[in-house]
């Protein structure tokens, strides 16, 4: 099994293993995808799969300034142009559901939204706001059984105009302090209902929205995002935390999701994922396995792969620096450095101006 070798997933063949991992970049004036985003994403369509940037699929998701929506018709509409502009280069492409609950700040929130999580603990550090600059993570406020319910069925409906605005499917992030994993981390969740306390009932916010969501548009056409032992976002492992990931990868795999997308960001100074969680979630989610972290290389992508510890890679970093990243890992040309003071600005600088 190598890099550049066609894959099936779900029902849509890939033309290569590689796929762009989803990364947060902050050009969605008033949380709109745009033409500067159909670019962007258009000139990576030779990767095998591209998964979006976060997208809200919520009013009350909206953490970071300027990332993109997907709760309304004209925010499918607008991803329309994205996902036409891949599909015309023969790409596929993922939308990203990510509701960040904690991680936010009411700047940032559009009118109607409110700052919600699992519990009433804030999100350490700070946040750039575009209109107060840098602001602490305020406290936000604990989600009620109908708050619960409510998200719930708001990724079930994003999920439904993701599929209008041609998206392939979609990956919901359950990884990097988000939302879901608030749900799943003890340091996040001190709920004391069926929503938090055992390794069953936290899980169980993950499971529901997998469940509305294939339901909505089928399991062939839905992956997941998680990390375990993840530290962003203040997220702490915990001594269950090889057994929560286990009975997660079972109760998705049941539900038949696509794929799982593991997070190691070991590469970055989090905790290694230790080879036994990923040997768990390899045996016991039959979808496809998405390794993730620190890869920059076609050999190194293909001794893993060879290895059976994965059936797709991604990459991250680099794609955002270099939109020609698979001819570059085919020929082992060098690749170009990104420049992390444009990551998240508004603008063609550090997004469009890398040479395809």
């Amino acid at each position: 099994m190598q890099l550049f070798e066609t894959a099936k997933l779900g029902n849509i063949t890939l033309q290569n293993r590689v796929v762009m991992a989803p990364l947060t970049r902050s050009r969605a004036t008033d949380n709109l995808a745009n033409d500067l985003m159909a670019k962007y994403y258009s000139e990576r369509a030779t990767a095998g799969l591209l998964i979006t940037e976060g997208t809200s699929p919520s009013v009350d998701g909206i953490g970071y300034a300027r990332i993109p929506g997907l709760y309304t018709q004209q925010q499918a509409q607008a991803w329309k142009k994205v996902t036409s502009a891949v599909h015309a280069k023969g790409g596929k492409i993922f939308v990203q559901l990510m509701q960040c609950g904690r991680v936010a700040h009411p700047l940032n929130i559009p009118a109607g939204g409110r700052l919600l999580a699992p519990s009433a603990l804030a999100a350490p550090g700070q946040m750039w706001t575009d209109s107060g600059g840098m602001k602490d993570h305020p406290v936000p406020i604990e989600m009620t059984e109908a708050d619960i319910l409510k998200a719930i069925g708001e990724y079930k409906t994003s999920a439904k105009l993701a599929i209008e605005a041609g998206f392939d499917g979609v990956e919901l992030h359950g990884a990097n302090g988000y939302l879901i994993d608030q749900f799943l981390n003890t340091a996040s969740n001190h709920r004391k209902d069926k929503w938090g306390g055992s390794v069953e009932n936290r899980i169980r916010f993950a499971v529901e929205v997998a469940k509305v969501v294939t339901a909505e548009i089928g399991g062939d056409k839905v992956g997941i995002r998680v990390s375990p032992y993840g530290a962003f976002n203040g997220m702490q492992a915990d001594a269950q935390m090889d057994e929560l990931y286990a009975s997660l990868a079972a109760e998705l795999s049941k539900l038949k999701l696509v794929y799982v997308h593991v997070v190691d960001h070991s590469s970055m100074g989090a905790p290694a994922v230790s080879a036994k969680v990923k040997g768990q979630i390899r045996d016991l989610f039959k979808g496809a396995y998405i390794l993730s972290g620190g890869y920059t290389s076609a050999a190194q992508a293909n001794a893993d792969l060879a290895a059976g510890k994965g059936d797709l890679v991604a990459f991250g970093r680099m794609f955002i620096s270099n939109p020609n990243l698979v001819a570059k890992l085919k020929s082992g040309a060098a690749l170009t450095a990104p420049n992390p003071d444009t990551f998240y600005t508004p603008g063609e600088k550090g997004y469009t101006d890398y040479p395809a």
